[in-house]
């Protein structure tokens, strides 16, 4: 993991064209070695300003290593909401998926300043974005009405 540089991040993303192959890439490799600034923001940004769908998604993902408890993650809002703003406009579905994710990551961080960022950019920002992050920061579900219907199915005996 330490061995992990610009070079060998872009090898390394070469091919990754699945939300499954870029999730797991920005989570455990891109993001991590990012938030040990192994790779420079610049990088992240480049990734961001791509035409190819999966490279700005890898950049958002990337922001989850940085506030992510389980991932190791302290929190850097500061990093977080550059990229964000980066994509904020984006409308690929693969980007604006991403987009609600790391929101809501941060929300569990800092919910002031993704309180902040939805009301400066929401005009801009996807209605999936403003429903789901909202969502999060009111009740701490994404979806709190499909929440409550899982749980209930899930307790009633299927006979």
């Amino acid at each position: 993991m330490r061995s992990l540089k610009a070079k060998s991040l872009e090898d390394l993303a070469r091919g990754n064209d699945t939300w499954a192959e870029v999730d797991t890439f920005a989570c455990y490799l891109a993001g991590p070695a990012w938030r040990q600034r192994q790779v420079s923001d610049s990088v992240i940004k480049r990734w961001a300003r791509s035409p190819d769908r999966w490279k700005r998604r890898a950049a958002i993902v990337s922001t989850v290593a940085l506030n992510n408890k389980a991932r190791g993650g302290g929190g850097d809002t500061g990093r977080t909401v550059m990229i964000c703003k980066m994509l904020v406009g984006d409308r690929d579905d693969m980007v604006v998926k991403a987009l609600s994710w790391a929101l809501r990551e941060l929300s569990k961080r800092d919910p002031e300043a993704v309180r902040k960022f939805l009301q400066e950019h929401d005009r801009a920002l996807a209605p999936r974005v403003v429903r789901e992050v909202n969502s999060k920061l009111q009740t701490g579900l994404k979806n709190p009405r499909q929440q409550r219907t899982y749980r209930s199915s899930k307790s009633k005996p299927s006979f």
